[in-house]
């Protein structure tokens, strides 16, 4: 037996089994540092439109059968706050006075542009759309880092996600975080304003001297 091959055998594997793992490991990317103070996690917020077509009665408003399937459907829903209502259809103005009444006694009101939906209500009916928009942020919480020091300086792979998922779930409205809301005025600003211009005109009480009054009896 040749002990040149019996003592380059174990080199051999060794080596071997070096390639195999070299080839089979897939490279490890390094994670991009983040060296200021925004956030990578951000609230994200998704649609969904709920569709339900009513139809009219004879005299072309809302008959009691039909209120009370769109009262069921509305509960069904959970209809609250946040939640936007739009009316798309050929229906009568009776009609939508009649949906509008239903959907006011949810606190609600309708908006006045509707999303394109699949289909068109029938002729001479309207499809009540109801819009849900839900906010979540994707990635929270992230323990990707579980090294208790960081050497390069950058945010941990979790920053931000307790602010972001907070405001994801106390904002009332999601749509507030893509859209916003137009600056209007502010009836309370207004109330407290007048009051404050009412207390600075007002003269003071001392202003017109003193009054003369008599100790004087029969």
């Amino acid at each position: 037996m040749d002990m040149t091959k019996l003592l380059h055998r174990p080199a051999a594997l060794a080596l071997g089994l070096c390639l195999a793992l070299s080839l089979g490991t897939p490279p490890v990317s390094a994670r991009t540092v983040e060296r200021g103070v925004e956030p990578k996690h951000q609230p994200v917020v998704q649609r969904t439109d709920f569709v339900f077509d009513v139809v009219a009665d004879g005299s072309g408003g809302l008959a009691s059968a039909e209120q009370s399937r769109l009262t069921a459907w509305f509960n069904a829903l959970g209809l609250r706050y946040g939640d936007h209502i739009s009316l798309a259809g050929t229906g009568s103005l009776a009609l939508r006075d009649a949906v509008a009444d239903v959907v006011g006694r949810y606190g609600l009101l309708i908006d006045s542009e509707a999303p394109v939906t699949a289909g068109e209500a029938p002729v001479g009916s309207l499809r009540v759309i109801v819009s849900r928009s839900v906010a979540s942020v994707p990635g929270c919480p992230s323990w990707a880092d579980r090294a208790g020091a960081d050497f390069v300086g950058g945010l941990s792979d979790n920053y931000g996600c307790a602010m972001a998922s907070n405001l994801a779930a106390m904002v009332a409205d999601p749509r507030d975080l893509v859209e916003g809301r137009t600056a209007g005025v502010d009836p309370t600003s207004t109330v407290s304003g007048r009051a404050i211009k009412a207390y600075q005109e007002k003269a003071p009480t001392g202003s017109g001297g003193l009054q003369a009054i008599s100790t004087g009896g029969k």
